[in-house]
């Protein structure tokens, strides 16, 4: 069996933080979840080995004392959308936060850091990837013991692909949508957590940058018509023109950020196919997942009220 650890998450609540969460404790590692407000994430503490603290996690005093003995650090912390116009959003969850990660493991004494960007990180105008990318420069100037992910879409239960479209063609008879032609590779999120475990076991893995894929290349518009399919409805998916497409993300970009399901830094992202000739799941030894032996069985479930529940059933 593998070394146990103590490891530290940033992000654990999220999407992809839980299922990482779930890998890491079957895994028999210590995990200490960062949150704003752990009165508010308290189903994690069904876990024997996991804990989640209340921390400011842009005060690197805090974090340094939080990651004091920790074998690793897994900075997970990313946004899709920003709030109002301009960048700031993405500038602060993406490079002040991990500028803040690196000076708080220097001054804890803590080497090993995981970090999740994206797929073409630093490529194209969007403020999305421009961050992602000067966040994974200042990584790799840290002097840690570093290793970078950088996922295609990510799909699963929760997810903000197929669960997202979902609501919207149950009720629409004809989905406008914008960069209706953009490629993606969609990976697994349990897949995507594997690999961060697996590489916590190899240090083989420092120093690298891993891009994690599916199988199959789809562009958006497939992937929603195949989300209609699933559900059982049909549906017209009316692709705009792209200046039409950018007149809608600006139209939404006045709303707050939690409200957003589109925007014009999302616009941008989407002229960037986000695909890759490697595959960082191959490397580490793990076989992708087409998304179709999955999507059917979680629309409208959830994946991770199962896995609490099984780990309840077990105790």
């Amino acid at each position: 069996m593998a070394k146990s650890l103590k490891i530290v998450v940033l992000g654990g609540t999220g999407f992809v933080g839980r299922a990482l969460v779930h890998a890491l404790q079957a895994a028999g590692h210590r995990v200490d979840v960062l949150s704003r407000n752990r009165e508010t994430q308290r189903e994690l503490g069904v876990y024997e080995n996991v804990r989640t603290l209340s921390t400011k996690v842009y005060d690197a005093a805090d974090l340094t004392r939080h990651f004091f003995a920790a074998d690793a650090v897994i900075n997970l912390v990313g946004v899709l959308q920003n709030n109002g116009f301009g960048g700031k959003d993405f500038e602060r969850a993406h490079v002040t936060l991990t500028d803040t990660v690196i000076a708080a493991m220097r001054k804890a004494g803590v080497k090993r850091l995981l970090q999740m960007s994206s797929l073409r990180a630093g490529e194209g105008d969007s403020h999305y990837l421009r961050t992602r990318g000067q966040a994974e420069a200042r990584v790799k100037s840290s002097g840690l013991d570093w290793t970078l992910f950088q996922p295609s879409v990510i799909f699963g239960p929760g997810d903000g692909l197929f669960c997202r479209f979902a609501p919207a063609l149950k009720l629409l008879p004809v989905l406008p949508l914008a960069r209706a032609d953009a490629r993606f590779q969609p990976v697994y999120v349990k897949e995507v957590a594997q690999a961060f475990v697996l590489a916590l076991a190899n240090a083989q893995t420092i120093g690298k940058t891993y891009p994690l894929v599916g199988p199959k290349t789809y562009t958006l518009g497939e992937l929603v018509k195949y989300t209609a399919k699933v559900l059982g409805v049909s549906r017209l998916v009316l692709p705009l023109p792209n200046v039409i497409g950018r007149l809608q993300g600006l139209a939404f970009d006045v709303l707050p950020a939690a409200l957003k399901p589109f925007s014009s830094d999302n616009f941008k992202s989407l002229a960037i196919d986000s695909v890759s000739e490697r595959n960082g799941l191959t490397e580490l030894g793990i076989r992708p997942t087409p998304l179709e032996l999955v999507v059917p069985d979680y629309i409208g479930t959830s994946e991770h009220q199962r896995q609490l529940d099984a780990y309840r059933a077990d105790r």
